[in-house]
């Protein structure tokens, strides 16, 4: 179950072209969405981590996604 609101992916979702969105489209949405963040959030404390560092800076959120393919 998503930690995330679903109402927010509804309104991604609507934004996107959909007229009506089912409660299980934009949980399903929510839930990939959280498991990506997950893998980047892990990634960037990694490279907190690396630099001697507690605190997750944006560089580190930013090399998290391009090193997984997400930008």
């Amino acid at each position: 179950m998503p930690v995330l609101p679903r109402a927010p992916f509804e309104r991604i979702i609507k934004l996107a072209g959909a007229s009506r969105v089912s409660e299980e489209a934009s949980e399903e949405l929510a839930t990939i969405i959280e498991d990506r963040l997950k893998q980047i959030f892990k990634e960037a404390s990694l490279l907190a981590k690396h630099a001697g560092r507690k605190t997750i800076i944006d560089e580190d959120i930013r090399t998290a996604a391009r090193k997984l393919g997400f930008k």
